[in-house]
């Protein structure tokens, strides 16, 4: 690749040299056949089903939110990896 190009892909940086966003951090290895680390609930405090039965805010049908505390991990991975796929959770709606 050209310098220019290396140029072009830099990441933004601080005037004290760091990058903009934080030093790069190498994620952790997890053994095969685990769950990601996710945060307890997709929910980000965007509460809406008022057009339909998904929420705006985090993408979960009204009965994946109330069935959440009680659904197994590997039920919830799943609700999570279809949530995501679509965009969710969402902030900013």
């Amino acid at each position: 690749m050209s310098d220019q190009h290396d140029k072009a892909m830099a990441l933004p940086q601080r005037p004290d040299g760091e990058l903009k966003h934080g030093p790069v951090v190498a994620l952790p290895q997890r053994p095969v056949g685990t769950l990601p680390q996710r945060p307890d609930t997709p929910c980000v405090a965007v509460c809406s089903t008022t057009f339909d039965d998904v929420c705006r805010g985090c993408g979960r049908t009204v009965a994946e939110v109330a069935h959440w505390v009680s659904m197994p991990a590997e039920q919830k991975e799943l609700v999570w990896q279809r949530i995501l796929a679509e965009g969710y959770p969402r902030r900013n709606t």
